[in-house]
């Protein structure tokens, strides 16, 4: 009898950070892609637009990809695809919803006519290669989530992709606690779980919580225009804000590019039932009160770009704020996100406006299952492996800890980093190697044409700015025939630095000097030992180390 062979495991993105997810599962020469995300940057990332995963062992193994399939339509679970798809010809697996906001991002890339779509419903299963792919229903801050158990020669993979237990979902479809509790009764392999909020115990609150609370903000608020700032994809949020306005007969007008796109596709589709009449063209605000008026508009996270921050800071082209607006912002910020957020309410504060945030009222609830809830899954599945998912160290550790108090034994518990490769079938799990892994940065057009040393280079010169030293020697004898001459961007201002400018010129000009007497004709050497130089001159005269570059010519 022949052995089996092992499935292997690997996440490229979306372990030890947020975003990015792409997990990819290989048995023999089939390969399936789960989700393909992108991340936003971080500080340290100047001018980067996004980071996606580095997908070079995907382009490697393009032969063996059988398709992708996708937990649900958050950026960061489908962001990638545009970039990943330029590389590989694969179909793309997800729910009508999910696959509603991939079509609009493929044809922002001119990509739509060449990808192969493919609509699933909850509980259909597919085939690809070796792999089945059920499809379960599941709860979470958009519509069309998914569990999917993937069924392998050596057993069953239950991926949680993003969830929350919700009892009193807005659509009314809560999530599938007995199927997913008949698939531990008949045995699952690998339970890989959402992370998130493995830190916070107890139970998340229900999305139709929040319905209460814009009811009473509504209430106390009739004589002014509400803004409400929330995530573009919370469908049922956006809902619950509707169904308010209508309530209390206010027109709405929708603000920011994401959020008209993800509107249309909810309606379009049917997730989201809008009464006649109702929304207004942005353009027609003018023609009603402002205690009529709703605006649902984007930059609940504080993004430089987005509808609220243009907003606060008076940029919007269409919309002034000011004492006769209550602004709700209805969304937690994302780690790393809190200056920003708050410097846009500390702004909408200055102009006068009543600011809502989730500190002062429950106007937002999380999409990410907490200790309880975790638990909860962990106790029906009842998985042989666990592997903690999508989250920072520090979640998926207290996640792996919460599964050895349910009992999973912890030699079965892998905390994996991305790149790893883990080896499993019925008899044993281990980490055997690792795959080319990491951060591609898009800026602009370019995508990974950032690398380190760029990104080390714009933080040298945000940092310490730029001398260019401008000389001209002849060609025969080396002298110089004119300069050094000077140009400073972001070091000095030159107009009140003359002195420290003429005495740049003095030290360009001896190094140059000393280099002559020794004879060095390589420009190489010429332009080092300027740089060296002026560094050190610049650092003894000032502490700071600006980014230095000689330019010679000879004539």
């Amino acid at each position: 009898m022949l052995k089996k062979q092992k499935l292997k495991i690997i996440p490229l993105g979306g372990m030890d950070e947020i975003g990015k997810n792409l997990t990819v599962f290989e048995y023999g020469n089939d390969l399936l892609v789960l989700d393909c995300g992108l991340a936003f940057p971080d500080d340290e990332m100047l001018g980067v637009d996004l980071v996606i995963p580095d997908t070079t062992y995907l382009v490697k193994n393009k032969a063996k990809i059988r398709g992708i399939v996708l937990t649900h339509g958050h950026e960061d679970h489908i962001g990638a695809l545009p970039y990943v798809l330029r590389e590989i010809d694969c179909p793309v697996y997800g729910t009508r919803f999910t696959l509603g906001l991939v079509t609009n991002k493929l044809k922002e890339h001119g990509l739509a006519a060449k990808t192969k779509l493919k609509p699933v419903s909850h509980g259909d299963t597919i085939r690809l290669g070796e792999f089945k792919v059920e499809f379960i229903r599941s709860n979470h801050s958009i519509p069309d989530v998914s569990f999917l158990a993937i069924t392998t020669p050596v057993g069953v993979v239950l991926h949680t992709g993003d969830f929350k237990i919700d009892p009193t979902p807005i659509d009314g479809s809560m999530i599938d606690l007995a199927r997913i509790g008949e698939l531990g009764k008949q045995g699952v392999l690998v339970l890989m779980s959402d992370s998130t909020n493995a830190e916070r115990p107890g139970y998340t609150m229900s999305e139709s919580s929040v319905g209460g609370a814009f009811d009473d903000i509504f209430t106390a608020n009739r004589h002014k225009r509400i803004i409400v700032a929330t995530f573009a994809t919370n469908v049922h949020r956006v809902q619950q804000i509707i169904n308010c306005a209508h309530q209390y007969d206010r027109k709405i007008a929708v603000s920011g590019r994401s959020m008209i796109n993800v509107i249309s596709v909810a309606i379009e589709l049917g997730y989201m039932k809008v009464p006649k009449g109702i929304i207004i063209d942005i353009d027609e605000i003018a023609k009603y009160p402002p205690e009529k008026l709703v605006i649902i508009t984007t930059g609940s996270q504080g993004e430089t770009l987005s509808a609220l921050t243009r907003m606060a800071f008076s940029d919007h082209k269409k919309i002034k704020v000011g004492p006769g607006d209550t602004v709700l912002i209805s969304a937690t910020p994302i780690p790393g996100n809190e200056k920003s957020v708050f410097r846009v309410v500390n702004e909408l504060f200055k102009r006068g406006c009543e600011v809502i945030y989730e500190s002062l009222a429950e106007i937002h609830v999380s999409g990410h299952a907490c200790g309880e809830e975790l638990k909860l899954i962990l106790g029906l599945v009842k998985p042989k492996y666990f592997i903690p998912a999508h989250g920072e160290y520090r979640h998926l550790m207290r996640h792996a800890a919460l599964a050895g108090k349910m009992g999973v034994n912890k030699r079965n518990i892998f905390l994996m980093g991305i790149g790893q490769v883990m080896e499993v079938n019925d008899e044993s799990a281990k980490i055997t190697g690792v795959v080319p892994s990491g951060k591609v940065l898009v800026d602009g057009l370019g995508v990974g044409d950032v690398g380190n040393i760029v990104l080390r280079d714009r933080k040298h010169l945000a940092e310490d700015g730029i001398i260019v030293v401008v000389v001209t020697i002849a060609s025969d004898n080396k002298d110089v025939v004119s300069g050094p001459d000077v140009i400073s961007r972001g070091f000095v201002y030159m107009r009140e630095s003359e002195d420290l400018i003429e005495e740049i010129k003095v030290c360009a000009r001896q190094s140059l000097e000393k280099s002559r007497g020794k004879k060095i004709k390589d420009w190489n050497t010429l332009k080092g030992n300027v740089k060296n130089d002026l560094s050190d001159f610049l650092y003894d005269k000032t502490k700071r180390k600006p980014m230095i570059l000689p330019v010679i010519m000879e004539i």
